[in-house]
């Protein structure tokens, strides 16, 4: 006779094996729909660092959430938004005399980018509703899923408000809005690893010390910030500034470009010491990565924390490297796209890393979700 029960290692209760596998597989399939929407999201954030580094970002001069789907058909379309484009300062004083063909290059890079936001939504929208109604969700996690869609509406508007922010008066976005702009994405994407972590099977090893989590935490936070950094480096084009590494304006820190008349707004608005307090901030998260891999090292040698402790060094340093490539060779695309992209590799690791430190969310009986669970037998 075969035993339909399983007593769980939490809350003693007899679970019947069919709600436990059935719980497990709903996770299991939870977890692929939100590993997807990762890799939508950087390809999204790719195509748009793409889109700045084109000068793309303000060839489409309005928001048309619905009909914006369709690009422009014939001749006369493309000579409609061609005269549209031409009314924004950006034609007038940088592209002045620009061809059809040479708008339709840059009309396709922001067209792509907002076609692929799109999906990003309903790629979302849709199997969030479909595992709702289907009880495939964990009541838990109902809440940070809902969040994470509001939030990524909000994010469709700011996108809106930083390109308008380059229709009137300037030849470029606010370099403050794009900052935004990539930041709430680089939360959403932070968010989506959360959850994805927080239903995945755990190992069971102890964290290192007490204050590893939050060690994970601050590097995690430290990340993101330094992204921020980043993306006023891009909307300045201060990684033209000084091409040189390790020194600036010939020295560590380029004096020469200090503005006393802006004083610390010269953290934010003058390219020159954009780019330091940025490759500066770099050289603090390395050291900070460093020190958590040996305290992790040192305290839980072996251990699955540790592990993951010294491949998020590895990745912080890869990282810096492909910085430090990219400023040396005056930021070509590919190089400044994949100096990017490993940025959001390094801000996901990190944050599971966080999430992997602080345990499983157990099963709704209480079981815990761990990688060494024992399995059920008839």
């Amino acid at each position: 006779m075969t035993d339909t029960t399983l007593t769980t290692t939490g809350s003693g209760r007899p679970l019947s094996l069919d709600a436990h596998t059935r719980e497990l597989r709903n996770r299991a399939q939870v977890r692929a729909w939100l590993y997807v929407m990762l890799l939508m999201l950087v390809a999204l954030v790719i195509v748009g660092g793409a889109t700045r580094l084109t000068d793309s970002g303000l060839s489409i001069t309005e928001w048309k959430p619905i009909h914006g789907v369709i690009p422009p058909i014939g001749e006369a379309q493309w000579q409609e938004e061609l005269a549209k484009y031409r009314q924004i300062p950006e034609y007038e004083q940088v592209n002045k005399g620009m061809s059809l063909d040479e708008f339709k290059f840059i009309f396709w890079w922001e067209w792509g980018h907002r076609l692929l936001a799109r999906g990003v939504g309903l790629v979302f929208a849709l199997p969030l509703a479909f595992f709702w109604a289907t009880g495939r969700l964990d009541g838990r996690i109902k809440l940070p899923l809902l969040g994470i869609l509001g939030l990524g509406g909000f994010q469709g508007f700011i996108g809106w408000w930083m390109v308008s922010s380059g229709l009137v008066e300037r030849v470029d976005v606010s370099h403050y809005r794009l900052a935004v702009h990539l930041t709430v994405a680089s939360i959403i994407i932070a968010c989506i690893v959360w959850v994805a972590r927080l239903i995945a099977p755990h190992a069971s090893d102890l964290k290192p010390t007490d204050s590893s989590d939050r060690m994970a935490a601050v590097l995690a936070l430290m990340v993101l910030f330094q992204i921020y950094l980043g993306a006023l480096v891009a909307g300045l084009d201060a990684g033209l500034v000084f091409n040189s590494w390790p020194t600036m304006d010939g020295g560590f820190f380029p004096a020469s470009q200090w503005d006393a008349a802006l004083g610390w707004r010269n953290v934010f608005d003058t390219p020159a010491i954009i780019q330091f307090t940025h490759r500066t901030f770099a050289y603090v998260v390395w050291l900070t990565a460093g020190m958590h891999m040996i305290a992790s090292l040192r305290h839980a040698p072996g251990s699955t924390h540790a592990r993951r402790a010294v491949l998020l060094f590895a990745l912080v340093t890869l990282q810096a490297v492909f910085g430090i490539v990219t400023l040396l060779t005056y930021v070509p695309l590919g190089w400044a796209l994949l100096h990017q992209g490993t940025a959001l590799v390094v801000l996901g690791f990190a944050v599971a890393h966080w999430r992997g430190l602080k345990g499983p969310l157990p099963l709704s009986d209480g079981t815990p979700h761990r990688l060494d669970m024992v399995g059920v037998r008839d």
